[in-house]
């Protein structure tokens, strides 16, 4: 039986998931041992990683050959700046900041490459394209949040993360984006389709540098 592309494209990642899953950035959150500032260091990036994530999934949208999509994308874009507006001050305020603060600091190289990677993809690209690069923050996170949940954690900042990537609502906003992905797969020739496993593969390596960004403390060098 042949493999649908997002089977394909997976099985293409296993190996950076599986380092996901090891890395003690994850492990400190379900045993709640991670230190509080590679947390804060975390949250601070990914708001300035989900604003840039938000206007490639405008991209997206503009993109998007059917009106279906183009309100999916475009409603996924809303979201992500709720995510960074809501989640995240909740999370900076337990640290006694305010997302001013937050918005105020450096984005970092890690975070920087990231965003600027994704951009160039998805104005430069496809849509289908475009969506294998937007696709890791959406999958990665579902499977992160889903194999996370079953431990938790005894510390409630890091339980209330891991429930939002774990919880059934975005699991199905991935489910959908997952079988759109699918039917793009149909199209592809085969040129597009190595791009597709290109950007894919990519952004999903990125996913497991942004966290270890956070465990190590990263700071511009000079």
């Amino acid at each position: 039986m042949t493999q649908t592309l997002t089977e394909q494209l997976w099985a293409a990642v296993e190996p950076v998931y599986a380092e996901i899953l090891d890395h003690p950035f994850l492990a400190g959150l379900t045993d709640g041992t991670l230190p509080r500032p590679a947390f804060r260091h975390f949250v601070v990036q990914d708001s300035h990683y989900l604003r840039d994530y938000a206007r490639a999934l405008a991209v997206c949208a503009a993109k998007a050959p059917g009106e279906a999509e183009v309100r999916a994308f475009a409603d996924d874009a809303i979201g992500a700046l709720a995510a960074e507006q809501g989640m995240h001050a909740e999370f900076l305020t337990a640290f006694g900041e305010s997302a001013e603060q937050a918005a105020a600091e450096p984005v970092l190289p890690t975070t920087r490459a990231y965003t600027s990677y994704l951009l160039a993809t998805v104005y430069g690209g496809s849509f289908a394209e475009a969506v294998a690069a937007v696709l890791p923050c959406y999958w990665v996170y579902a499977r992160v949040g889903e194999h996370l949940l079953v431990r938790s954690s005894p510390d409630p900042l890091y339980a209330r993360w891991i429930a939002t990537y774990g919880d059934e609502a975005f699991q199905s906003v991935v489910r959908r984006v997952l079988a759109l992905t699918d039917r793009l797969g149909e199209q592809l020739s085969e040129a597009e389709r190595g791009r597709v496993f290109e950007h894919f593969t990519t952004t999903t390596r990125y996913e497991w540098m942004f966290w270890d960004a956070a465990w190590r403390g990263e700071r511009w060098p000079v």
